[in-house]
């Protein structure tokens, strides 16, 4: 208290200005030094402190590759919970690889729920519900179709396409058409196998018989 009080009746002694008057000024030479030190700091420096701030931001996001057609179970793989793998998310069940927004869609994000999944219904209707998480769109009205097909061209424009959505049953039945197809591949070289073996035979038996 007693430096204090001393520091007081020097300062008018020593500056000719009152106690206030010498804070307020040191306050604003202060706030000038640091000002003129912001504007003249190094941009490296800068971008260095902005990456510890965010490490997300210094490993940019891979190069989107295409995966072709998969199921709602396989899409659901996508969504942010293994790292390793791209985020993944569908709209009209067109496939769009996400990861370069991460931070909104990625876990923890404000659209997290939306990752791994066809979530045409739930942008039509701006719903956070969990049962429109769903690609089915049928009973929407044209309204909300049209916001629909807003966030489809956001999509198209800024995320590349990497597959479409399938259902199980559709898989499952092109697997099956692909098993008949090589089974029927393989009964006609068996017919073409025995006709050449019985054209050789009876070519045989008249040679014989000459």
């Amino acid at each position: 208290m007693a430096f204090y009080t001393s520091l007081m009746d020097k300062i008018p002694a020593y500056t000719g200005l009152s106690p206030a008057a010498f804070f307020t000024i040191l306050a604003m030479m202060v706030a000038v030094y640091l000002l003129v030190c912001g504007m003249f700091v190094d941009p490296e420096e800068l971008k260095k402190h902005e990456k510890n701030l965010n490490p997300v931001a210094s490993f940019p996001a891979p190069n989107p590759v295409e995966l072709g057609d998969m199921t709602e179970e396989e899409l659901m793989t996508y969504n942010g919970s293994d790292s390793t793998k791209p985020l993944l998310m569908a709209i009209k069940g067109q496939i769009y690889d996400v990861t370069m927004s991460r931070m909104f869609y990625g876990p923890g994000g404000p659209y997290a729920m939306f990752a791994g999944r066809d979530a045409s219904r739930a942008l039509a209707l701006m719903s956070f519900d969990p049962k429109d998480l769903t690609g089915n769109i049928e009973g929407l009205d044209p309204s909300e179709l049209e916001v629909l097909q807003d966030w489809e061209y956001k999509f198209m424009e800024k995320y590349k396409k990497v597959g479409n959505l399938i259902t199980k049953k559709a898989s499952a039945e092109d697997s099956t058409n692909g098993d008949e197809k090589d089974a029927s591949k393989e009964d006609q070289a068996r017919e073409i196998q025995d006709l050449s073996q019985d054209l050789n035979s009876s070519a045989e038996t008249q040679a014989g018989k000459m």
